[in-house]
């Protein structure tokens, strides 16, 4: 036992004492996309679909197929009725001329009572309630139909009155005719069209063969051949119709898709909006609760870390309470920008117009931040056109966009850096506010995610200040209130600029003076007055007390 232990072990020691071998590494290929699309999805499904209507389908195609081939066969037949009522009676007129009347007219009923009932199996197919079984019951009763109906057309077609080359090739015509008119009837059912002109044709090739001219053998020929050119034909016929209810079927299961899917979608709107309204209602009716126990919070943390009633035994209590005061602070703003954005999603924000001067605003906005941005060693610059007009907006909804915008600008922007404040004209008449600093920058697919609500980059989360993710949706909110533009440019590790646009409707321009001329203080007298009167009212005493007058 002791040297298959000594084995292993120097065995076991070789190895660990060999250097180890250098990893291969191997390229994994592209991982596929595990979701398939839709369309491959549809298609798949219409593969498997049509995979079991052929097993369950007499013809090879669905049985919804089926019943609607039949229907348009038994729709066919109808329809051209009289063509082959006249068509019949044309032939037993001129087989009586050439024959026995008697047996011609025998014929024509025979002929006319098979026609009626195939009409009449035609119309009894149409007024059925449609099912599989019966749908391959009438299928088996149209092509004995239709076999009996060449048959009977085989009967007067072999017995011609003479053997000459006038006959043949008026023999030749009809069963041509025959031919031609049958197989364009029997289009949707290729089975009932052979059934129905394969008799006549071999009857008439036999009947020209045995005949032993040679005339006759190129009938017989031609005979053939107009079999075999009506029945591709008939049977490219079939599948032009058979496409065309493909495309049908394809086209209805599309709507059909379609109209699901508006429903899906509606539902989930409906959906969203009750949330949206909840959310809403919930946060305005926590507003209160909210910023009630927080300004006690803010208020009493003041109180202690301005030491109003007396020193703390212990210094570090002061900077316990600095801390939760600005703490404080910053859940006051981030529940103001929070209600803020759900009033504007719930269209609930109402601007309060005003005459609104948006170099000053930007001025202030810049005064109120720039201590902020000193301690950080950043270099603001103000690039403002002189002589800008006025617009009408809110005063308190762009001082916000300022504040929103210019800090985020403080805040991603590292020591050192710059930021240019431009105020300005558009090439439309409206005013701009433009934003722009050297900070690190926002990767381009990242633009769509910090304009969404509570998005968030990847530089503002590896940053130590971060945020709710609210100020650029809020600003955005804003300023499409207004009716106007906002537009975000940034470049990795070359930084970011903001310009927001007010439209032209919104600036005020000097007003033109009125052309106008305006009305008179008091409205003028028509009357003419005789110069008798005017004289009276010289005359006239002012006063006439104690007169009673």
């Amino acid at each position: 036992m002791q040297k298959p232990a000594q084995s292993a072990g120097r065995i076991l020691c070789c190895l660990m004492s060999k250097p180890a071998d250098k990893p291969e590494v191997v390229q994994l290929p592209a991982e596929t996309p595990t979701a398939a699309p839709v369309h491959n999805r549809r298609a798949a499904a219409q593969r498997v679909r049509e995979a079991r209507d052929r097993l369950t389908s007499t013809s090879g195609t669905r049985p919804a197929f089926d019943r609607e081939l039949l229907r348009q066969h038994a729709q066919t037949r109808i329809s051209a009725s009289y063509v082959v009522m006249l068509l019949v009676v044309a032939t037993g007129l001129l087989f009586g001329c050439w024959m026995e009347p008697v047996s011609a007219a025998i014929w024509t009923c025979g002929m006319l009572c098979i026609h009626a009932g195939i009409i009449r199996n035609c119309v009894r197919f149409l007024a059925e309630p449609a099912s599989l079984t019966s749908t391959r019951k009438w299928r088996t009763r149209f092509v004995l139909l239709d076999l009996l109906y060449g048959l009977c057309w085989t009967a007067i077609l072999i017995h011609p009155a003479s053997l000459d080359v006038v006959s043949n090739t008026l023999m030749m015509f009809l069963m041509l005719l025959v031919i031609a008119v049958s197989s364009m009837l029997a289009a949707s059912l290729p089975v009932a069209a052979l059934a129905a002109t394969a008799p006549v044709t071999v009857a008439m090739a036999l009947n020209f063969v045995l005949s032993g001219s040679f005339d006759n053998y190129v009938l017989a020929v031609l005979a053939l051949a107009a079999e075999g050119y009506f029945a591709l034909l008939a049977r490219r016929l079939h599948s032009t119709t058979l496409a065309t209810l493909e495309a049908r079927a394809e086209k209805d299961a599309l709507i059909g898709e379609l109209e699901q899917a508006k429903s899906i979608s509606d539902e989930a709107r409906h959906r969203a909006e009750s949330a949206n309204v909840a959310k809403s209602r919930f946060l305005a009716q926590m507003s209160h609760e909210l910023r009630t126990p927080l300004n006690a919070i803010l208020g009493f943390s003041e109180v202690m870390k301005s030491e109003i009633f007396g020193a703390h035994a212990v210094p570090v209590y002061k900077e316990y309470s600095a801390d939760i005061h600005n703490s404080g602070v910053h859940l006051l703003n981030l529940i103001n920008e929070i209600l803020d954005l759900s009033r504007i999603e719930a269209g609930r924000y109402e601007l309060n117009e005003e005459a609104v001067s948006l170099v000053h605003v930007v001025a202030d906005c810049h005064h109120l931040l720039k201590l902020r941005a000193s301690s950080r060693g950043i270099t603001i610059h103000e690039v403002f056109e002189h002589g800008m007009p006025k617009i009408w907006g809110d005063e308190r909804a762009a001082r916000q966009i300022v504040l929103n915008l210019l800090s985020n600008s403080i805040k991603f922007t590292p020591q050192g850096g710059e930021i240019w404040l431009k105020v300005g004209w558009t090439a439309s008449g409206g005013q701009y506010l433009s934003v722009k600093d050297t900070g690190s920058g926002i990767a381009e697919d990242e633009i769509p995610v910090v304009l969404a609500s509570f998005g968030q980059g990847s530089n503002s989360i590896k940053s130590a200040e971060q945020g709710a993710g609210l100020g650029l949706p809020i600003a955005k909110s804003l300023i499409d209130m207004h009716g106007g533009t906002f537009t975000l440019k940034s470049k990795l590790r070359i930084g970011t600029e903001v310009i927001v646009t007010f439209p032209p409707e919104r600036v005020m321009s000097a007003l033109a003076p009125m052309s106008d001329e305006a009305p008179p203080l008091q409205p003028e007298n028509t009357r003419t007055v005789t110069p008798d009167e005017k004289r009276r009212a010289r005359n006239k005493p002012i006063m006439n007390a104690g007169t009673g007058l």
